[in-house]
């Protein structure tokens, strides 16, 4: 019974028959509810792309069920799927992952093989959950942070703040630094990565005290460093 369950639904190339077509299409929107589902665990995330998830693995399903068994016609929706990279706004990588695994899950289920479909979505999809939900990734950088200060022109910005830093901080780096208002102003930035963040407000008040009460700025560090 176990060796049926993951034999192909198609019998022939060249004919595919309305329960088998309905039946490919029902289990790829099942897949992909499952996966928009982990994916919207602990992420950020927009409605059009959790209902573009859901829908692309139903949609590659598809397209494989089409040109199976075509070479020319596989080659041109191999083409035209490239095109969508073009006129998308860049992802993050975790995703282009999802998308992917989408893709994939569809593609199986258009080749017929919805025992394996189902059994691949569900163990990469466990395995993502996993991940994302552990602190897999997560133990280097959590910690760091960007810092914009702005500093009068006549404080010596080179050493100023050394000792808040030893003591806040167990890394810090002067990436820029720009002038500003005429010259009268200094704007610094730093890559910083604090010894506890709960500290981050003592921290920033003690900067406050040095740099004459002007703008601060703590934030995360670009997620492009980071990212595909």
């Amino acid at each position: 019974m176990l060796n049926t369950l993951f034999q192909g639904v198609f019998t022939s190339t060249t004919t595919i028959q309305i329960p088998q077509f309905l039946l490919c299409i029902a289990i790829s929107l099942a897949i992909g509810l499952f996966l928009s589902f982990l994916y919207m665990h602990k992420s950020h995330y927009t409605k059009s792309f959790v209902v573009t998830l859901a829908l692309l693995p139903a949609v590659v399903c598809v397209v494989i069920m089409m040109v199976n068994g075509n070479v020319g016609a596989g080659v041109a929706v191999a083409g035209a799927f490239s095109l969508v990279r073009f006129r998308s706004v860049p992802g993050s990588a975790k995703e282009i992952g999802t998308i992917f695994l989408a893709m994939a899950a569809g593609l199986i289920s258009g080749m017929g093989y919805l025992g394996y479909a189902v059994l691949f979505s569900f163990v990469v999809g466990v395995a993502m959950f996993l991940l994302n939900t552990s602190r897999f990734g997560m133990e280097k950088g959590e910690n760091d942070k960007f810092l914009r200060i702005v500093i009068p022109e006549d404080l010596n910005y080179g050493d100023i703040f050394e000792d808040l830093f030893a003591r806040y901080t167990s890394k810090h780096e002067l990436v820029s630094v720009k002038t500003t208002n005429m010259g009268s102003l200094f704007k610094l930035q730093y890559h910083i990565t604090f010894i506890d963040t709960t500290n981050e407000k003592e921290f920033i008040d003690a900067l406050r005290c040095r740099n004459g009460n002007l703008e601060i700025i703590v934030t995360r560090q670009e997620a492009s460093a980071y990212e595909l």
